[in-house]
Parts: structure tokens; sequence; C-alpha cells
């Protein structure tokens, strides 16, 4: 597939792809013409490559752990590194939803205050 329906497929914008093509991320093989192609798993690589951002990795971080596919290669060093990031992307994710759920109680609190001086009818 051509890099425009690669971003269709995946909602990646074509100046990200060809980004996380130059980082080592994404490999297309370029035709005659010089377009890229990208064949089908391309879609799983760009959607991880986007879950990995979202996490707050940078593309180095990324690259370590798209180096690492399979569980036999886990004495590698590079896999390692990806068991450590994910451990500590863990922890922030976790501390994320305690503060969430603190200030949804909160929330709650004051909520149950409006509704007990019936200041708001309850929903």
């Amino acid at each position: 597939m051509y890099i425009r329906e690669l971003a269709k497929n995946t909602g990646a914008s074509i100046r990200s792809l060809r980004y996380y093509e130059e980082a080592g991320l994404l490999k297309a093989e370029r035709l005659a013409n010089g377009y890229r192609i990208y064949d089908e798993p391309a879609i799983n690589t760009v959607k991880k490559i986007q879950l990995y951002l979202n996490l707050g990795l940078g593309t180095a971080q990324i690259k370590g752990i798209m180096d690492c596919p399979t569980l036999q290669q886990l004495d590698r060093p590079l896999c390692v590194e990806a068991y450590t990031l994910y451990k500590q992307k863990l922890g922030e994710v976790q501390k994320q939803i305690e503060l969430l759920q603190s200030v949804a109680c909160r929330l709650q609190e004051k909520m149950d205050e409006f509704e007990t001086k019936k200041l708001i009818k309850k929903r």
C-alpha cells in the first residue's frame, strides 16, 4: 500500500510515517519512481509505535523495544531495557490512576453536598 493508504488506515499523518521511517521504526520498499510502498503488517507496526508514543516513550526507546520481538531473546540488553521501560511506565500509569480516582472521589463528595443541601436534584 502507498503511504497515503497507510496514513488512512492508521490515523497517522504522512509526515509522521516518514519520520518513523527515518527513525528506523518503519520499513518501506521504494518503487522506481521513489514512491514508498508498505506491506500489510505495517499497519500493526504503526499502531504499536503510536501506543508507545502515547506512553511517553521516545523513538530510540521504541526502536529498542521493537528490536526485541520474542520472549526467547529476553537476555538481550535491549529486551531487558524494554522490560524496565514497561515496569517504569506501569508505575507512572498506576500513579495517574490513583490521582484520577482521588479526584473522582472528591468530585462525587462535592456533588453529594449539592444534592444533600437540595441545591441540585439527584439525577
